[in-house]
């Protein structure tokens, strides 16, 4: 029984299945949190549902707004 449990923990090249997540978490807690406050000050402005729509997108890609205009600013 323990061979076959043993067998089971091994991948297609045969080596041992090891997965370590450590850390993980608190990256995307944080990264939530900003998602929030994001979504909250994109979405706060909005008359309509087209443009809350369009301010809870922005929420999920402000980081690439963030790289993009600090690149711009280094390049200067």
């Amino acid at each position: 029984m323990e061979n076959e449990n043993e067998e089971q923990k091994q991948n297609y090249h045969g080596k041992k299945d090891v997965r370590r997540h450590s850390g993980s978490g608190v990256v995307g807690v944080t990264y939530f949190m900003a998602f929030v406050g994001a979504a909250v000050f994109y979405i706060q402005p909005t008359t309509t549902f087209g443009a809350g729509l369009v301010g809870f997108l922005k929420a999920l890609v402000w980081p690439g707004f963030l790289i993009y205009d600090l690149l711009k600013f280094l390049s200067k």
